[in-house]
């Protein structure tokens, strides 16, 4: 999934744990329809990764279908081993493509309405890609910088990285971005062949050890 910025150089950008992919997936995770519960007004979500801690602050209020779909993901340990599989310095870190193909299989067409544009995707703030209208799943990127010019094409933020975004800054960028016109990951791969291919071809890919929910 890859959202679309803007112009030549951008119109490509945005379309895991080091343990060996499970086998089955794991409790509701293998059907998305199970996992639709309404998110607090406000939530944290705290990211445990192998650079350190980061927490996202989530508003409801900003985007409520993105923020509700986000919190059924993390508290159900959907993020967890995850690859951050795409940081483009200057740019974001996208990840949200599940370690066990399992898991994201079903998930890359429970897809999503959009929500309206209330908070604009400046530094630290945190928005689901896309691939086109109402097409969000489960990948998400942090915004390095301002880049209020995808606000106008639907990327609606619903939180901030309120603690860790020297963590964030920190994750392993020199792959750069993704195949096949980078020489990053390929996300049909991931899809298919899951932490395996990644830790195999891309062993210094930074991941999530463990995302919890908090108030």
């Amino acid at each position: 999934m890859t959202i679309r910025p803007s112009a030549v150089t951008l119109a490509a950008v945005l379309t895991l744990g080091l343990t060996a992919t499970p086998l089955i997936a794991q409790g509701n995770l293998g059907n998305p329809a199970a996992l639709t519960e309404q998110a607090p007004a406000t939530y944290k979500a705290r990211f445990d990764t192998s650079k350190g801690v980061f927490v996202i602050d989530v508003r409801r209020e900003w985007a409520p279908v993105g923020a509700d779909r986000f919190y059924n993901l993390v508290k159900n340990g959907f993020y967890d081993e995850n690859r951050f599989f795409r940081v483009i310095s200057g740019f974001m870190v996208q990840f949200g493509i599940n370690g066990n193909p399992q898991v994201s299989t079903p998930w890359r067409n429970a897809q999503i309405k959009d929500d309206p544009v209330k908070q604009s995707n400046k530094r630290g703030f945190i928005t689901f890609a896309t691939s086109g209208p109402n097409s969000r799943t489960t990948q998400v990127f942090i915004n390095f910088g301002d880049n209020s010019r995808l606000d106008g094409m639907g990327f609606a933020s619903f939180g901030q990285v309120s603690s860790g975004m020297n963590v964030v800054d920190q994750l392993y960028s020199d792959y750069g971005e993704g195949a096949p016109s980078g020489r990053g990951p390929n996300q049909g791969r991931m899809q298919g062949e899951g932490n395996a291919y990644l830790t195999k071809d891309f062993p210094n890919l930074d991941f999530v050890r463990k995302a919890t929910i908090s108030q």
